[in-house]
């Protein structure tokens, strides 16, 4: 009975998605040129940097 409990807690793990887009400007990340920053992908340094800045609602 263990050997089938684990398989379907195994089954029943979620399944994490490979990040494939920068958050800020939605380009296709490539290996090369990517920067990580906060457990996530960004194409460039001035994406990171775009999308931690607050945006112009929030300023308002």
């Amino acid at each position: 009975m263990s050997a089938e409990a684990a398989k379907t807690e195994a089954a029943a793990a979620p399944v994490v998605e490979k990040q494939t887009n920068c958050p800020a400007c939605n380009k296709p990340l490539k290996k090369i040129r990517s920067y990580y920053r906060n457990n996530k992908l960004y194409c460039t340094k001035k994406c990171w940097k775009k999308a931690t800045q607050p945006k112009e609602e929030d300023k308002k």
